[in-house]
This record gives C-alpha cells, structure tokens and sequence, in this order.
C-alpha cells in the first residue's frame, strides 16, 4: 500500500507539522509513504491521508487537495471557521463562505454570512467560531475519518458525517534525557506552553496563581510583564522541552474548545509532570488519576489556586500516572499500527471492509454474542480489526 501524505510540515509553526514529525518515520517503517508537497503534482498512491487543521495558511492547500480527490481526513480540531474563512472570503470568494454557512445552518446561516460580509455583524471566526464550525465544507470530502477524541467523533457523528472513523490517540513523544533548563527559576516554577490566545484563559491562570502560596508581587493587567511572571517567544524544540522540563507543574488551560487536542499537553504528560488541564472537550476525557481537571464556571480561579496548589504538594505521583497512562494509550508504534489499519480499510474499499466484518461477525458468533453484525461494526468504526 502507497499513502500520499498531505501536511503541513517544520519549518511550518503548526502544531500538525510536530504531529506529523512525529508520525510519519514510525508510518515509514510500516508502509510506503510519500509526502505531498504545496505547488507540486499530486503523487500517485493508493489512498490519500490529509490532515486538516483550522490554519488556512497551513491547511488551505491541503483542503484544495481534498476537494479536488476525496480520501481519508484526519481531523484536528472540529472548528473550521477561521480556515473556511480564509479560503473563502480571504481569497476574494464570499460565495463559497455564504454556502458554507448555509450547509452549517441553512438560510439563517446564509444570512448571517451576509451580515459579516456586510459588516453588520462581527467577524464570526473571531468572535465565536464554536457556535458555527463549518466543518462540513471537509466532512463532505472524507472517505474516511481519523479523529483523536470522542468529543470530536460525536460531532461529525452529529453533522451527519456516516462514513468510516476511527479514533486514534494523538502519539506520545518517545521520551530520552532532557536537561532542565538552569535560567528560569520558581518555587515552585509554574509552566504554560502553546501558542497563547484567548482561549488559553492566561487571565484566569493568573489569577489562580496569584494566591499567597505562590507569593507573586503583584498580578498581571491585561497581560502585561510583572514581577514572577516570564513571558518568551516562540522558542525551539529543543529549548521547549528544557524549560518543560525544569517546571514543576504545568498548566494548559482551554475555553473555548475547538476540538483540538494539545501538543504541549502530550509533552508534559511524556515528561512525566504534574499537569492542569480545563474540563472541556478532549481535556475532560484524559483520565482524573494523570491530571487534575478545573471546571470552567465561576469557581474555576479559586478551583484552579487549590489545583496548583495540590500539583505542587504531588507532583512525584500525579506525573508518574501521567507517564503510564501515555505509555499505556498513546505510544507511538500503537497508533501508527492504527494508522495503518485505517488506511488499509480505506485503500481496500468495501472488498476488505466486507471481509473484515466477516471474520469478526464469525468470531463473535463462535463466543456467542447476540448481536455478531453490530459487534463487528463497532469493531470497524473504534479501527479493531482481527
């Protein structure tokens, strides 16, 4: 089997581009891949593997390839508005935007677009691009569907995607020694990495930190630099992990949830560390005994404080269930076995989706089961096969 891998990849920014550093040489020593590039023909394979994302600077090429060849999607994130944007209205084209809206919504969404391009309404991917995901304009093109959560797998369920999907783990960082950076300084040193936007809820983080335990000098005013608080730029792999490393919690807070999944969140809990998460989306489904959970409702600063609080008083145990728990569900060689059950499925068709229900049908009938048929279509759809 030959995979066309469509992705953005370093010196890309993107949290996909790790993700597919990551991926594709444990996808190499299984299968033949070869990597699409942007501009350059479409390399003949088997089946097409495109990882969509809701950059349009990153993913606006790959979703141009989608359209143009539908094949299997891997979903990084259910909200799609600010990529639909910006291969729409950002290349000079308001109708397809105006028809994205009304796939999402009908006429009152068509109607709304109107309002943005109007500029009677406020630019919607910036406002509130959760209320209105357009992930549909990608849904319709996939042949199959990859999603790293069941929040995310609920949704396209919901939209009425019926096609294949499997849910595979976002991969864990193998992890070898990392030094501790020696220039940054806390007790204890409280770590929040990622690309920090609004929805990284840093205000609230703040807050919660600004308790007397953790003896900050004075809290932060709108994000400005204060005493006990260090701000850096974007910093490279290499020095990110350092600075990971020397934290003694860390903190990736989220609301609200586009769908994603979180890279710096699968760094910090392969660095074994005490993590603070939001209870929302893919965050919430990480198991309580790895990290601890803060609710995103008017107690959330005086929850997040007692968190902090707690991660510092335990660290040693919380990142010890952290590590297990990625060794035990995320580790690199499972899902790029899962990766190619999926494609298989997908380059075989319905010929090997027919025989795989067979066998399991036929195995579950063999042990009795009442109902070997939805059995076995459970099996395909959670990617179990054999």
């Amino acid at each position: 089997m030959r995979v066309a891998y469509f992705s953005p990849l370093p010196p890309s920014r993107s949290g996909v581009a790790d993700y597919s550093t990551l991926l594709l040489p444990a996808l190499r020593e299984r299968i033949d891949v070869v990597v699409a590039e942007p501009g350059k023909r479409r390399p003949a394979a088997d089946v097409a593997l495109y990882h969509v994302g809701n950059d349009p600077d990153a993913h606006g090429w790959i979703v141009d390839e989608l359209r143009a060849n539908p094949g299997v999607v891997v979903l990084h994130e259910y909200v799609l508005h600010h990529l639909v944007a910006g291969i729409t209205i950002g290349r000079g084209d308001p109708r397809a935007y105006l028809d994205a809206m009304e796939r999402e919504l009908g006429v009152p969404g068509r109607l709304l677009g109107l309002g943005v391009l109007d500029n009677l309404l406020p630019l919607l991917w910036e406002t509130q691009p959760e209320r209105f995901p357009l992930s549909g304009t990608v849904l319709d093109n996939a042949r199959g569907l990859i999603v790293h959560s069941q929040f995310v797998a609920e949704r396209a369920r919901a939209a009425g995607y019926v096609g294949r999907l499997w849910r595979i783990s976002h991969p864990a960082w193998p992890i070898t020694a990392v030094e501790p950076a020696e220039d940054v300084a806390g007790d204890p040193l409280i770590g929040c990495f990622g690309f920090l936007n609004m929805n990284k809820r840093v205000p609230q983080l703040l807050a919660g930190a600004s308790g007397e335990r953790f003896d900050l000098d004075r809290r932060l005013e709108r994000l400005g630099l204060g005493e006990g608080v260090e701000r850096l730029d974007y910093v490279p792999e290499d020095r990110m992990w350092s600075l990971m490393a020397r934290c003694d919690v860390l903190v990736n807070l989220r609301y609200p949830t586009m769908g994603e999944t979180s890279g710096s969140v699968m760094r910090a809990l392969s660095l074994g560390k005490a993590l603070v998460v939001s209870d929302v989306g893919w965050f919430a489904e990480l198991p309580d005994g790895a990290v601890l959970k803060v609710p995103v409702d008017e107690l959330e600063v005086p929850m997040l404080e007692a968190a902090l609080a707690f991660a510092s008083e335990h660290e040693a145990e919380l990142g010890a269930a952290a590590r297990a728990y990625v060794e035990r569900e995320h580790a690199l060689p499972r899902v790029a076995d899962a990766y190619v059950t999926a494609l298989e499925l997908a380059a075989g068709g319905d010929a090997v989706d027919d025989a795989v229900l067979r066998r399991i049908a036929e195995a579950a009938a063999d042990v009795g089961h009442s109902d070997p048929v939805s059995l076995a279509r459970a099996a395909i759809d959670a990617g179990i096969v054999g």
